[in-house]
């Protein structure tokens, strides 16, 4: 049995991509039912090889029918799936070893491109997603080349950005995910011990509530390939990123210092929405959508491809798993991350 390596264009699958885009790279099985490449297969070695230059592999008619057979395909990759700590945004474990849901937002809610952990200092490098249900309206996963990205920002708007992004977040159970699940812990002492391993700082505030703040990397250099990527979530922690009545409401409500999450450059000084307005368009210009179909595993190299979802209507079931933590913190040990 031969798998087939091809794109979407010589396929008739429906996509959208900016013009000769080859995202995602797309595998086939040579028949029918055919369980998905285990780690001694050829295709498995042209997996990694295409992350590296592509960016992003999409296998399409494997047999996944279930939680086990996405975890199994991911773990086979050499690497111990990763907990999602420090995490932004709700999730729900579906296994013991780091399967999870995608991000639970409502289903008319649009999550923007982004890189899996951007807004910190460590993340996993390798990300999959596993098709369960796909909607039965919507529900895509875009998919973007981070290099590209970096490439069609302005040079002025990459110089501001370069010292780095200053990350602020204010934990609530009333306005955004509380500390406690952020951080998976009770223990305020377990809370800081993480923050001084990650070089995040914490501050308690008198209603017990947590502020802290982390300078993290706006523009990151590829370990493997060398490759400027563009590497942040700036875009979307930033209070812009909010409808109008909502923000309005949040400053008025908590004053800006005390919204649940914005970003600034690195000396604290405000963004310009327009100048977060200029990153949004060119994401929207490189983003390439494709329909989620029963049974499908998308893998990509986190720090080169960034993801986002589509508004969906009806039930959706997609899962992620990552691995292969990495970090540009000088002392960085991979079960802090």
């Amino acid at each position: 049995m031969k798998e087939i390596i091809t794109s979407f264009e010589k396929t008739g699958f429906e996509r959208t991509a900016p013009e000769g885009s080859p995202l995602p790279v797309l595998i086939l099985p040579a028949q029918a039912e055919q369980p998905l490449p285990d780690p001694s297969s050829e295709i498995r070695k042209r997996i990694d090889e295409l992350l590296l230059t592509k960016g992003a592999v999409l296998l399409r008619g494997f047999k996944m029918a279930s939680v086990e057979d996405f975890e199994h395909f991911a773990a086979s990759f050499g690497h111990p799936l990763l907990q999602y700590e420090y995490g932004s945004t709700p999730r729900t474990a579906l296994s013991p070893t780091g399967v999870y849901t995608t991000t639970e937002y409502p289903a008319h809610q649009h999550i923007p491109l982004h890189n899996e952990q951007a807004y910190t200092r460590a993340w996993a490098m390798k990300a999959w997603f596993g098709c369960l249900i796909a909607a039965q309206e919507g529900g895509e996963t875009p998919i973007a080349d981070s290099r590209l990205i970096y490439q069609r920002v302005p040079e002025a708007i990459r110089k501001r950005f370069e010292p780095g992004i200053l990350y602020v977040r204010n934990y609530s159970e009333e306005f955004d995910v509380p500390w406690q699940k952020v951080f998976n812990t009770d223990s305020k002492e377990k809370v800081e011990a993480f923050c001084r391993q990650m070089s995040i700082e914490c501050e308690w505030k008198p209603d017990g509530d947590l502020r802290t703040r982390q300078l993290c990397q706006a523009v990151e250099t590829h370990p493997v390939t060398g490759e400027k990527v563009w590497f942040n979530q700036a875009h979307l922690f930033h209070i812009s990123n909010q409808a109008p009545e909502v923000r309005e409401t949040l400053e008025d409500l908590l004053g800006i210092e005390n919204v649940p999450r914005n970003t600034y450059f690195a000396d604290g000084s405000p963004i310009p929405d327009e100048m977060l307005d200029k990153v949004r368009a060119i994401l929207d210009s490189e983003t390439i959508k494709f329909p989620w179909m029963f049974g499908d595993v998308m893998v990509l190299d986190n720090m080169l491809a960034a993801h986002a979802r589509t508004p969906f209507k009806g039930s959706r079931k997609i899962l992620v798993a990552m691995a292969e933590p990495y970090s540009n913190l000088p002392n960085f040990r991979a079960e802090a991350a």
